[in-house]
């Protein structure tokens, strides 16, 4: 374990810059998006559930699976990796949270700066203008329409397929390549553009720590790596790095 030189780091650190992954979720019972896919859900392929095609073709297919998860989530409580990140960003001077996870927990847990790569499944938009809407009339048949052009309402996040938003993209990047810790946190550094976040701040000169409970491609190239779940990993890092 590389606790005490992790702990170091982060207590010299200017700026730090996170990202998390489903990892951190799923230890507050937040499946992943394929664990998700069970029961009713089991028969469906990902390109049917979650694909601007897929909405084209059956939106009320689509929005009752994301009601579904949004149902799941709602019962999910941030859990003691999310609260220390919370901690974490009130003692560093800079403090970048980029998540590609779509659930929320991270700002109701208390994080301020968040990026939120993927969107928030919490959040609806109109199809057609690409707004949010905060506010529609229920129909018998969902999905709900946009109060101002009548466009079907659809979640906001970015489905397969779909691009990043360029702010939520540029923002991940310069803090990546201006950090000087960077902490990847319960994220399979495969789904791109995110997984090449880590590998910017190697690049900036940043101290790159992952924390995990499984290998991944960014494993080798860390220069630490604590293994383990982020709600046991995470406080006891601030436990070492500023004491009671």
């Amino acid at each position: 374990m590389h606790t005490t030189e992790v702990a170091a780091a982060l207590k010299g650190a200017k700026h730090v810059a996170i990202l998390t992954g489903s990892g951190i979720s799923a230890e507050s019972g937040v499946p992943t998006f394929r664990d998700a896919q069970t029961g009713l859900w089991s028969q469906f392929k990902p390109e049917d559930l979650a694909t601007p095609e897929a909405f084209r073709g059956n939106p009320k297919l689509v929005w009752e699976w994301y009601a579904w998860r949004r149902g799941l989530i709602a019962r999910a409580q941030p859990n003691a990796g999310h609260l220390a990140l919370v901690e974490l960003e009130q003692r560093i001077p800079e403090f970048t949270l980029i998540t590609q996870n779509v659930d929320g927990l991270h700002q109701r847990a208390g994080s301020r700066n968040v990026i939120e790569l993927h969107g928030n499944i919490n959040r609806t938009k109109c199809s057609e203008e690409d707004l949010p809407v905060t506010e529609w009339k229920e129909r018998g048949d969902p999905p709900p329409r946009c109060p101002r052009c009548g466009g079907p309402l659809r979640p906001d996040v970015v489905w397969f397929g779909e691009s990043l938003r360029a702010e939520a993209i540029e923002g991940a990047l310069m803090a990546s390549r201006r950090c000087d810790v960077f902490l990847s946190i319960g994220t399979s550094t495969l789904v791109q553009p995110a997984a090449s976040l880590p590998f910017e701040a190697a690049e900036g000169g940043a101290t790159v720590i992952e924390i995990n409970t499984d290998v991944t491609p960014l494993t080798n190239h860390a220069t630490f790596r604590l293994p383990g779940p982020a709600a046991r990993v995470l406080p006891e890092l601030l436990r070492v790095a500023w004491p009671a």
